[in-house]
């Protein structure tokens, strides 16, 4: 199952990613994390790696032979990929964990990111998940990977939701345009601080048809541990990330 994790800007789409990926480690299941943001460059740490993944532009030599490649019906060579296939460069591997990032916007004036997009969108597709297999993709914010068609190759759409009135617009936005794809969509609840807030905020995406299957408590190990750089431990927010994880598997 190939699980894109997406939402509203600052709502915790890398932090959800990274204790998903480790509660499935958890489960015994091989957990391949793909990094499709070309903006935010800190998912590696989350994870516990020492340093991120070539990216995967540069396997088909960079942003300025993939506009070129852009031209022809097949960016990658393979019509199917599986794991086993990414180079070793191109992933980085932890006790079942990997990880593999598409590209990141580096410099100024360098363009937009739509290259990046079309490789996304043409990875995902080929990309074959076998038993015991699963994927994360940490999406870029807002709707815009929808324009692209990346979430074309994925299988389900994880919405992240905080507490405001601009994640609850993008979260329904995000439901319209996936139900167009005939893609699945549910909803965790993230930065939670009290019961009085998670019920609030579920009954509001009810409304607008948006299932909630979990939610993760504002933890503060969660902030330290990205305010430092660091891996985020096994506490409050991990377990209750477990529990989303059970309800994803089961669907």
């Amino acid at each position: 199952m190939k699980i894109s994790v997406c939402g509203k800007g600052g709502s915790g789409k890398s932090v959800l990613t990274s204790l998903l990926a480790n509660q499935a480690i958890a489960r015994g299941l091989s957990v391949l994390v793909v990094d499709s943001d070309e903006s935010n460059s800190g998912l590696f740490k989350m994870l516990g790696f020492e340093k991120p993944p070539v990216p995967l532009m540069e396997l088909i030599g960079g942003k300025k032979k993939l506009k070129e490649k852009m031209r022809n019906p097949n960016i990658l060579a393979q019509n199917h990929l599986s794991i086993k296939d990414i180079s070793s460069e191109h992933i980085v591997k932890k006790n079942g964990l990997m990880l593999v990032s598409i590209g990141k916007i580096l410099h100024a004036l360098e363009g937009c990111a739509c290259p990046m997009g079309v490789l996304n969108r043409e990875f995902l597709k080929k990309l074959r998940l076998y038993n015991n297999e699963i994927a994360f993709i940490d999406m870029e914010a807002g709707v815009e990977h929808f324009g692209r068609g990346i979430d074309e190759g994925i299988d389900k759409v994880l919405l992240v939701v905080e507490p405001s009135f601009e994640s609850i617009t993008v979260a329904e936005k995000i439901k319209e345009i996936a139900s167009g794809m005939d893609k699945p969509v549910v909803a965790v609840l993230n930065k939670i601080g009290s019961e009085e807030i998670a019920h609030e905020l579920e009954s509001k995406l009810k409304i607008k048809d948006i299932e909630t299957i979990g939610l993760i408590p504002n933890d503060l190990f969660v902030f330290e541990a990205c305010f430092k750089g660091q891996s985020i431990g096994n506490k409050e927010a991990f377990d209750a990330a477990g529990k989303v994880l059970d309800n994803l598997l089961k669907e």
